[in-house]
């Protein structure tokens, strides 16, 4: 557990349950795990050799092109694919913040490297500035946050619990996060005007809708259950040898077309979700939302 001013509870998950995606996979094959013997400087060379690795990667370019399409705030169309794949550098993209939750502990884990890697990809093929990019894990060590600072990035003082408005086109990067963490996001934004400005690179909500039981996904996460006929949610290709880093990822963008069709009553006083239900909720909770959801331990 990392230098926290709060306290913090995990809620994990019950024996017998369902796997979830995590990122937090640690390999001690390439550890820096004791964080006093850390070294930052080689830590940031072993980031840019991955970012390196990844650039040579088929996979990337389909990456970088959806990216570059969501950020153009342009249909997706086949004249407008085609024209993306002939001169991906013409493509003119909106201004985007960024903000990264729950990528894990990248000096112990190989996964959360890889995803870091790809995150500092991202930004620079979407033109972020890096000090636009605010990351967020109460998992990072103080080191972890020193090396997070030395590659520009923001990082956050405060658990947001993915509570995050947007308020200018912004890209949420989150991978294989719980989905509580999805479902708070949509609630904090769940207004025609809010989704529109949200671009997500996660978990695919129709993944989530296939391995959740349709009742505990709308009595729990209802707003995930109403996002998926709302949203596009186009997969990202990953290759076999990276299955645990990037799978189940997909882009997603809420089209302006289809929120503008439905109803002011639709948005209307969105609750706050409670997850009161949730004995298997993933999410790492402030201490004041600690008496609202029950502790679940693995017994």
């Amino acid at each position: 557990m990392s230098d926290t001013s709060e306290e913090w509870k995990v809620a994990r998950r019950r024996k017998g349950a369902p796997k979830k995606f995590k990122s937090h996979q640690v390999s001690s094959a390439s550890s820096f795990h004791q964080e006093e013997h850390l070294d930052v400087g080689k830590l940031i060379k072993i980031i840019r050799d991955t970012e390196s690795e990844l650039r040579c990667e088929d996979f990337w370019s389909q990456w970088k092109k959806q990216l570059l399409l969501a950020a153009s705030g342009l249909p997706e169309s086949n004249d407008t694919k085609d024209h993306l794949e002939r001169n991906p550098e013409d493509t003119q993209c909106q201004q985007l913040e960024c903000v990264c939750y729950g990528l894990g502990s990248f000096s112990s884990c190989v996964s959360a490297r890889y995803q870091l890697a790809m995150l500092l990809l991202l930004l620079d093929a979407g033109q972020i500035p890096l000090q636009d990019c605010s990351v967020y894990d109460p998992a990072f060590s103080s080191a972890e946050r020193d090396v997070l600072k030395e590659l520009g990035l923001t990082v956050l003082a405060e658990n947001e619990e993915g509570k995050r408005q947007a308020t200018k086109p912004t890209l949420f990067y989150l991978m294989h996060c719980g989905k509580a963490l999805y479902n708070n996001l949509l609630w904090k934004n769940w207004s025609a005007q809010c989704l529109t400005l949200v671009v997500i690179i996660g978990n695919s909500f129709n993944g989530i809708t296939e391995r959740t039981i349709e009742r505990e996904l709308k009595r729990d996460y209802s707003y995930i259950s109403k996002a998926v006929g709302l949203c596009e949610d186009r997969p990202l290709p990953c290759p076999s040898h990276l299955i645990d880093v990037f799978s189940d990822t997909a882009l997603i963008t809420f089209p302006s077309d289809s929120l503008n069709r439905l109803p002011q009553s639709f948005w209307a006083e969105p609750p706050e979700p409670q997850y009161l239900h949730c004995s298997d909720l993933e999410i790492i909770l402030k201490q004041s939302s600690l008496s609202e959801t029950p502790e679940t331990d693995d017994r």
